[in-house]
């Protein structure tokens, strides 16, 4: 009855052995993610997602409202339908490109955590990593710089819009008040250099700007190159985040390799002093 016993208190004893080796593993590779890379790499993916995919359908949308009430002749706007689609295909390059370049920046995060490096001890910062890692530090500097200018030209189609939207909203009043006619009231968008002068009717007004409003091309293209606008501010923040983390990782790999040098020097020194000891009691013992 005895022995029974204990083996059954043995074998509590390693499941609880287990369990808690099971804890400290959990909690150690919990201690090895990123989380600073992680959440800039969450709000990239989502600002980019936003920007590209709100984008493409607002632009489609933009030249349907135009073929439809602003330019009945398909030569006056030719051009500025080959302008939109070909950036709609920049925008798939863009959603690939930042894909990858977003993956790749986690990854960056992984292998320079502090807490990654005390999991592997053999670590070891070489110049070639120091030399990627500034090399992403530019990189991601002027990509930064570059979705400023794409986030203040996202800004443009949502200011040309909101014109319109107003304009309706002043017809929605006039229709109360009466105190001017509706026709005098009109959006020309040709005064946005979108269309040329010549294009026709290449405006709208009184009830026909109305009924652009009230269109669902409209509805949609408007506040989808909202939320594109949106998309392109959250990659920014991704892309500032995404520089402030890189940069000290980088500083950190810099002092990591000095540290490395002086545990080198000091290990040989080490070395040295105790070959010295080694052939000083040898020579003693030879004494003797």
């Amino acid at each position: 009855m005895k022995p029974a016993m204990e083996t059954a208190a043995e074998e509590t004893t390693e499941q609880s052995q287990d369990k808690k080796g099971c804890f400290e593993c959990c909690i150690k590779c919990l201690g090895g993610v990123p989380y600073a890379s992680l959440v800039a790499t969450i709000l990239c993916f989502s600002g980019v997602a936003l920007f590209c995919g709100c984008g493409h359908v607002a632009l489609t949308g933009t030249v349907t409202i135009l073929e439809q009430h602003f330019s009945s002749n398909a030569s006056d706007h030719a051009l500025l339908t080959e302008v939109i689609q070909l950036m709609q295909y920049v925008i798939y390059g863009i959603a690939s490109f930042f894909f990858l370049y977003g993956i790749i920046l986690l990854a960056e995060g992984f292998y320079t955590t502090s807490a990654v490096k005390e999991m592997h001890s053999e670590f070891k910062t070489t110049a070639c990593g120091r030399c990627i890692s500034g090399m992403f530090v530019f990189l991601t500097y002027i990509l930064g710089v570059a979705w400023l200018g794409v986030f203040g030209f996202s800004a443009v189609p949502v200011f040309m819009f909101y014109n319109m939207w107003s304009t309706c909203e002043v017809l929605k009043a006039l229709s109360v008040n009466m105190t001017t006619s509706p026709d005098q009231i009109c959006v020309d968008v040709r005064q946005y250099g979108i269309i040329p002068w010549n294009a026709l009717p290449g405006k709208a007004c009184g009830m026909a700007l109305e009924n652009i409003c009230n269109t669902n091309e409209f509805y949609m293209s408007y506040h989808l190159f909202i939320v594109a606008c949106a998309g392109a501010g959250a990659t920014v923040i991704a892309l500032i985040h995404f520089l402030m983390i890189l940069s000290a990782n980088w500083a950190y790999l810099k002092d990591a390799s000095k540290m490395q040098v002086y545990h080198d020097i000091k290990t040989k020194e080490e070395q040295e002093l105790q070959d010295i000891q080694s052939r000083s009691k040898e020579q003693l013992n030879s004494y003797t």
